[in-house]
């Protein structure tokens, strides 16, 4: 089945942004796709009804037949009964700054969407146009995979190539006299870890599709390596995760995902899973000490 994408406008100069993104994943996937407009202030909406035509025009420049829905009241209420009334596999909105300039932070509105919305959500801050390259952070849990599987057609249909990034934290103190050792990406798939075992299925998962993967590894703090990833790999489009809440509708935003919502200004993809990441120190420090025990073997 075709991917279904809700691409959503009030008219402003960032949900144009959106727009066009929207258009340019859903042209690679051939989605199908559902313009939603809405119109939170009474009166005119001249400037809503023409990003609304001038998106039109983008999909049917790639063969896509756009289905127009105009809606007038609350943003947030609107794009969640919209979700719940129809199927969605993604849900590309613009991202507003709560201030003209110094740090990104995105409005209340913005992350109350991405919070209520059972979609994948792509999030769409400054002003990048092009889709070249996607990094998608890993926690070498199987949390990851529904974003993987999305990463996938998205990059497939652009023509995008993959950075699989995992971050490997700090050794322990107490084993901070041992030698170091540096780890590598071909090192570490060769082990038989849970890590390096869902590395090798997502690579695998995305070169079935004729993807070019690299897998990155960092080791440090894992914002500080993500961001910095992002910076010198030079990405268009980071990708990461969210969990349902045990006994709530909305979703967790982990402290990295809402970071990364407010400090990268570029394309962010927060993807759902039903399974709660886990980052335990000592799962990690127990891959820290077999990968140890083998090098000193």
């Amino acid at each position: 089945m075709p991917m279904k994408i809700l691409i959503c406008s009030d008219g402003s100069e960032q949900a144009d942004r959106a727009i066009r993104w929207g258009a340019a994943v859903a042209g690679g996937c051939q989605a199908e796709v559902t313009l939603l407009g809405i119109n939170e202030t009474p009166g005119d909406n001249t400037k809503l009804l023409d990003s609304l035509k001038r998106g039109q025009a983008l999909l049917e420049d790639k063969k896509i037949n756009a289905e127009l829905v105009t809606k007038s009241g609350n943003v947030i209420q609107e794009i969640i009964k919209r979700t719940e009334e129809a199927h969605y596999d993604l849900v590309v909105i613009g991202a507003a700054r709560k201030e003209g300039r110094g740090a990104f932070w995105m409005s209340s509105k913005s992350y109350r969407i991405i919070k209520e919305i059972k979609p994948a959500v792509l999030s769409i801050a400054g002003t990048r146009t092009t889709l070249k390259r996607i990094l998608v952070c890993s926690g070498g849990k199987h949390y990851i995979d529904n974003a993987v599987r999305l990463t996938g057609e998205i990059a497939k249909g652009a023509g995008a190539a993959v950075g699989l990034l995992h971050v490997l934290p700090e050794a322990p103190g107490i084993y901070s006299q041992w030698p170091k050792m540096v780890e590598t990406p071909e090192l570490l798939l060769k082990s038989k870890s849970e890590l390096a075992v869902n590395l090798r299925h997502s690579k695998e998962t995305l070169e079935k599709l004729g993807i070019a993967v690299e897998i990155r590894l960092r080791h440090g703090v894992v914002l500080d390596e993500i961001l910095r990833e992002l910076r010198e790999g030079d990405y268009d489009l980071v990708v990461t995760g969210s969990a349902l809440s045990q006994g709530l509708r909305t979703y967790v935003l982990g402290d990295i995902t809402r970071e990364l919502l407010n400090r990268v200004t570029r394309a962010v993809l927060v993807v759902r899973s039903e399974d709660k990441p886990s980052h335990s120190p000592f799962s990690l420090a127990r891959w820290f000490l077999k990968t140890k025990a083998r090098g000193s073997g």
